[in-house]
């Protein structure tokens, strides 16, 4: 059967109507394991990315929805365990415990997810955002993907092999209730802002500089003293400071 693949570009592309919604079991068995294990995975549907290479708003993919890599992990320092999460505008910082993914039954534990928030600047000073990862990895022993009837590769015999660097990465911009993210603003605001007029004041701007003093609406007459004032001052001064008074007549055709 041919494999599927649904990535052109790096960029995952699905057909309309289907969407990418795997549970935490299967990212960690049926992606994840495979991955490490060099097994055939379901469908390429997961590219490779270093995730901290970029941050995370130039990740490939789009940003209105959750984006899923596999991602190795690089170490902070040459004899340390802690991973380098840097990235040119930021950096990921881990929050809360690790939560450890368990099998349907119930009674395995198959890999661990890891929580961490984007913040922007460099630490202990950076500026949280809303943009979230869950990063997956594999547990200790891991479960390899050979059938029963298969022979074991020297591979998989000796367990030795480069699963304590691959990890399953899920991010995405967490939305608010109600609210705008700030990351959300940010990123229309990149996009351009549009511009509004109120039409209708300028016509009634327009309306009641024409009013007579005697007109008996409260408003024509706060805007008749004005103009009358304006009218006053135009005498005195320039006829600069009268436009410089009404600035929306300097948009009119």
């Amino acid at each position: 059967m041919e494999k599927l693949n649904f990535l052109k570009n790096g960029v995952l592309r699905l057909p309309p109507g289907f969407r990418f919604h795997p549970t935490d079991e299967e990212l960690v068995l049926q992606y994840l394991n495979r991955k490490v294990h060099s097994c055939p995975l379901p469908a390429s549907i997961i590219p490779d990315v270093e995730v901290c290479k970029a941050d995370p708003w130039d990740l490939p993919g789009n940003m209105e929805q959750e984006r899923y890599f596999f991602s190795t992990r690089e170490a902070k320092y040459p004899n340390g365990n802690r991973s380098n999460r840097a990235t040119a505008s930021g950096y990921w910082k881990a929050t809360g415990i690790d939560k450890q993914i368990l099998t349907s039954n119930g009674n395995q534990v198959v890999g661990m997810k890891k929580t961490l928030v984007f913040y922007r600047g460099k630490p202990p000073h950076g500026s949280r955002t809303d943009w979230i990862m869950h990063e997956y990895r594999l547990a200790s022993p891991p479960t390899v993907c050979f059938n029963a009837s298969q022979e074991k590769t020297p591979f998989q015999r000796s367990g030795v092999g480069p699963m304590e660097n691959w990890v399953l990465c899920r991010i995405f911009l967490k939305k608010r209730n109600g609210h705008q993210s700030e990351e959300e603003k940010n990123r229309k605001a990149r996009l351009g802002k549009p511009v509004f007029y109120d039409f209708m004041r300028k016509e009634r701007g327009e309306t009641d500089l024409n009013l007579a003093p005697s007109s008996s609406s409260s408003g024509s007459s706060g805007i008749t003293e004005i103009s009358n004032k304006e009218l006053d001052d135009h005498e005195e001064s320039s006829s600069s400071s009268s436009c410089n008074s009404f600035p929306y007549l300097r948009r009119k055709a």
